[in-house]
């Protein structure tokens, strides 16, 4: 069964509430990153600065007083209406719940977002599966090119994917919000 909060008609898993961060969140998000096992981990101060500069594009999810889940994001400057998503965590615990779309609704929902754009490494299917759900759950569509290949990365990494899921107009919106009553 799923709940709804009463500031946006995206559903989210019984006993989660969304919301902002604030600067003591950042621990937990470092933390969350680092245990996911396949983020890229920031320096802790990374973490403690994006909740205090990117609050508007980022979001929690909190279980019993705990943060168990964040997606952090921006608004691309030279795009501004393209929701950026950085990076989305959820505690092992809480995975397979449907935590992570409901936290990229609630950020589609509440900002100015008509795409979304994300990158992701090959092996990474549980992040392709997560936003292949949204572009299907919002009516739109999903695509893939390369944006970094192995070879632009100083140090050993994956190349990195760009997945741009759009457009997310009213119509997509209002699907999605109907998809979680």
């Amino acid at each position: 069964m799923q709940s709804q909060t009463n500031d946006t008609h995206s559903a989210v898993p019984d006993a989660a509430s969304l919301r902002s961060p604030q600067i003591a969140d950042g621990v937990r998000l470092w933390q969350l990153a680092k245990d996911s096992q396949v983020l890229d981990v920031n320096s802790s101060y990374s973490y403690l600065l994006w909740c205090r500069d990117f609050s508007d594009t980022t979001i929690v999810a909190e279980s019993a007083g705990d943060v168990v889940g964040f997606v952090s994001g921006f608004m691309r400057p030279q795009s501004p209406t393209t929701l950026f998503v950085w990076q989305v965590a959820v505690d092992r615990a809480q995975r397979g719940r449907g935590l992570g779309v409901a936290m990229l609704n609630r950020l589609l929902d509440t900002t100015a977002a008509h795409t979304l754009e994300t990158t992701i490494s090959p092996d990474n299917t549980a992040s392709i599966a997560m936003f292949t759900a949204l572009a299907r759950r919002r009516d739109t569509s999903i695509s893939k090119q390369t944006l970094f290949s192995a070879d632009n990365f100083p140090d050993s990494h994956q190349p990195e994917d760009l997945y741009t899921v759009g457009p997310m107009d009213q119509l997509t919106k209002e699907h999605a919000d109907n998809d979680n009553l």
